[in-house]
């Protein structure tokens, strides 16, 4: 079988590698052409674009970069007919990948959602486009099930991918003899910092989550890093925050 992935930010590319890796375990010869990132490719997907290039986040940053988003959809239209794939998996990434489900639709390939958006909570019109064009949907949460049962459209619960992820990474730290020592963290209460994985909401909500630092001396903060971003972003920001409270 033949597909084509779409995922377009870190946590889409770590969910897709997990599917991947189990749609290998069923059919060992499975071809995946993809949007994503490394997890991906260690899968054995063959990367067409890179996440990092497709994180455009808010309003005015869309606007900016509107230019180079419309030809991210063409260029992924055009490739697509190319590669002629069996199904196209979509995981979340709405604004983009439901356009893409819209036109695969129109070209009689099928199309799987997995990770749906979260139109609970806003743009709740977009069900009546995901019942037209997306063959299934496959959601994470479990009362979602029950949301789209009320547009009379039948998903699957498939449950949360991240306790998938959380297992494996508990099995790898489990070989790892003294882990804190590893990474030099100490016996304190641990909390860890999620800013997500986009440059510019890192820039926005790094900095805040930081000031609880000096606030909680009791606890050690670890960052959760993003593999797309540079380790050096993430000190230039720490830095900054050792500047200001010295200033």
């Amino acid at each position: 079988m033949k597909y084509y992935l779409i995922a377009g930010e870190a946590s889409g590319d770590l969910h897709a590698s997990n599917l991947i890796r189990e749609l290998r375990k069923l059919d060992p010869a499975v071809n995946v052409r993809a949007w994503g990132g490394e997890l991906l490719q260690e899968q054995g997907a063959e990367i067409v674009k890179h996440y990092r290039d497709l994180a455009f986040m808010g309003f005015a940053e869309v606007i900016m970069n509107l230019r180079t988003i419309m030809r991210n959809i063409e260029f992924c239209k055009e490739d697509i007919l190319k590669f002629k794939p069996d199904a196209i998996i979509l995981v979340d990434y709405p604004g983009f990948n439901l356009r893409i489900a819209e036109f695969a639709h129109q070209n009689k390939i099928k199309v799987f959602y997995y990770i749906s958006p979260q139109v609970w909570a806003w743009k709740k019109s977009r069900v009546k486009k995901i019942r037209k064009v997306v063959d299934k949907m496959m959601v994470i949460l479990p009362f979602e099930k029950d949301f789209y049962k009320t547009f009379d459209y039948d998903v699957d619960f498939v449950g949360h991918p991240l306790l998938d992820a959380i297992e494996q990474q508990k099995e790898k730290l489990q070989a790892v003899s003294s882990w804190k020592a590893k990474f030099g963290l100490s016996e304190k209460p641990m909390i860890a910092l999620l800013p997500g994985s986009r440059t510019q909401e890192i820039k926005k909500i790094l900095p805040l989550m930081l000031t609880a630092v000096d606030k909680l001396p009791e606890y050690q903060f670890v960052i959760a890093a993003a593999p797309s971003q540079p380790l050096d972003f993430y000190k230039s920001l720490w830095l900054e925050r050792h500047k200001s409270n010295s200033g």
